[in-house]
C-alpha cells in the first residue's frame, strides 16, 4: 500500500500493488532498522485466508512469477492527497529485482520482489528512500510489513535503535468476499543498555468485496475492496500506552497492484488519501 505522509508508509503500498480479474477494464472483458532479511519466507497471520475462486477464462493468467503483475523495472507512481483532497506529495515505486525461490523441506516454493520506494512532498523534493520486499507463494501476494509503520510514531526517539518484527499482509490473486488476514507490526525501541518502548501497528478486521470499478489518473480497474481497522499504539511501561485507531479501504487489482487507499480517522471522516497516478509496464523476462 503507498506510503501516506501521516503513515508513512503504510498505505501502498503499503505499499504497489484476472486471470486479470482486476486488471483494466478495457483487458478485463476477455473472461534504522533490523528486519527479516530478504530472501525469508513470509511471516502470515494466523487466520486463513479465502478460498480461490474458479478460474477465469482471460487469456492471462495470474501466478507467483509476477506478484502484482510486476516485471524487471516497473514503476509505480501514486499522488497523495491531504484531507481536503490537496496533493501534499508522490510516492514512486520501482521494481529493482525479481528472484524466484524453489521450495525446500518444507517450504513452498516462493517469489521475492525487492522494490525501491522514494518519496517527494508537494514541492518535488526527496523526503526519503525506503526498501520493501514483497513475496508471493500459494496464489497469495505478501506485502512488507514494515509499510504499516507510520514514521511520526518514532520521532521521538531519536538516536535509538530500532528492531522489527513484522507480520506481512495477504493479498490473494484469486479474491473472494470473506475475511481477510491480518497483519502486525512491532518495533522495539531501546539504547545500547535498555529497552525503552514498543510501538506497534495491529491490522485487524480485514473483510474484502466486490469487484468495483475505480478510476484513477493512471486508468479504469476493476478492483476489490479490503477495509480494515487499525490500532497505533506506544507503549513506554506496562501502564501507560498511546492509542489511536484509523479504518483504511485498499482498492486493490491483482494483475497490477494498489489501485487506490484511503483513511478514516476513528469517526470515518477522511483522513489522507493515495491513488495511482501512473504505472509503467517494465520488462519482461
Amino acid at each position: 500500500m503507498p506510503h501516506l505522509p501521516f503513515r508513512l508508509p503504510t498505505l501502498l503500498a503499503t505499499l504497489a500493488f484476472a486471470a486479470f480479474a482486476c486488471a483494466r477494464s478495457s483487458d478485463s472483458p476477455q473472461a534504522p532498522t533490523t528486519a527479516a532479511p530478504a530472501g525469508t519466507p513470509p511471516v502470515e497471520a494466523t487466520a486463513s485466508a479465502p478460498a480461490p475462486a474458479p478460474a477465469s477464462t482471460s487469456s492471462t493468467s495470474l501466478s507467483c512469477e509476477h506478484p502484482f503483475g510486476l516485471n524487471d523495472g516497473t514503476e509505480l507512481t501514486y499522488q497523495l492527497l491531504n484531507e481536503k483532497n490537496k496533493p501534499e506529495g508522490l510516492q514512486v515505486l520501482k521494481v529493482a529485482r525479481i528472484t524466484p525461490h524453489e521450495a525446500a523441506k518444507k517450504a513452498p516454493a516462493y517469489t521475492e520482489v525487492l522494490l525501491k520506494s522514494s518519496l517527494y512532498d508537494a514541492n518535488n523534493r526527496l523526503q526519503r528512500n525506503d526498501e520493501y520486499v514483497y513475496l508471493c507463494r500459494r496464489d497469495t501476494v505478501l506485502t512488507d510489513g514494515r509499510l504499516l509503520l507510520d514514521p511520526a510514531m518514532l520521532r521521538s526517539f531519536r538516536d535509538r535503535r530500532f528492531a522489527f518484527e513484522p507480520v506481512h499482509l495477504a493479498w490473494p490473486n484469486q479474491p473472494t468476499t470473506g475475511a481477510l488476514p491480518g497483519g502486525k507490526l512491532t518495533v522495539q525501541v531501546s539504547s545500547p543498555s535498555v529497552d525503552i518502548a514498543q510501538v506497534v501497528t495491529n491490522v485487524t478486521e480485514r473483510k474484502i468485496s466486490g469487484p468495483e470499478s475505480v478510476t484513477t489518473p493512471a486508468g479504469t480497474f476493476q478492483c476489490y475492496k479490503v477495509e480494515a481497522r487499525y490500532e497505533y499504539v506506544t507503549q513506554a511501561r506496562a501502564d501507560m500506552a498511546r492509542r489511536s485507531v484509523k479504518r483504511v479501504i485498499d482498492y486493490y487489482a491483482p494483475g497490477v497492484g494498489m489501485v487506490r487507499s484511503e483513511m478514516r480517522d476513528a469517526d470515518r471522516e477522511p483522513d489522507h488519501v493515495a491513488v495511482l497516478l501512473k504505472r509503467t509496464a517494465g520488462t519482461a523476462r
